[in-house]
């Protein structure tokens, strides 16, 4: 992957993104947008401490948003236009969205809803622990 840009939101996160685009055949490109930013859970983000203390316990102190885009099949010649394309939806829909101050709350409140509906997927992480 390849470091492309760095936005600071207004929030106080930061979002890079990246561009993971690649050569799949001659002439031809699988065209990859991949946003990320490193989100701190914080107690004041549950009205009950147990929650954080299960997040916490299951994830780490962080959790990482990531959105992901692709478009196969994308000649070289218009690779870097359809990844500004890519780019650009990006920003308009989803960069508001992000930049909100309760962002990183819901954030945390999704993961922690993710982790006790798909308790299994983490089972691992408790094992681990437990030893």
């Amino acid at each position: 992957m390849i470091l492309y840009d760095t936005i600071p939101l207004p929030n106080g996160l930061t979002l890079t993104i990246w561009n993971d685009s690649r050569e799949i055949a001659a002439k031809t490109n699988r065209v990859e947008l991949v946003a990320q930013m490193d989100i701190s859970f914080e107690p004041t983000f549950f009205s009950d401490g147990e929650d954080y203390d299960k997040l916490v316990r299951t994830v780490g102190p962080k959790g990482l948003f990531e959105y992901r885009k692709i478009r196969a099949f994308v000649k070289t010649s218009e690779q870097e236009t359809i990844f500004q394309d890519l780019l650009a939806a990006f920003k308009e829909n989803s960069l508001p969205y992000l930049s909100q101050d309760a962002f990183p709350r819901r954030f945390a409140i999704a993961k922690l809803r993710d982790i006790e509906q798909n308790w299994y997927q983490y089972r691992t992480i408790h094992d681990e622990e437990d030893q």
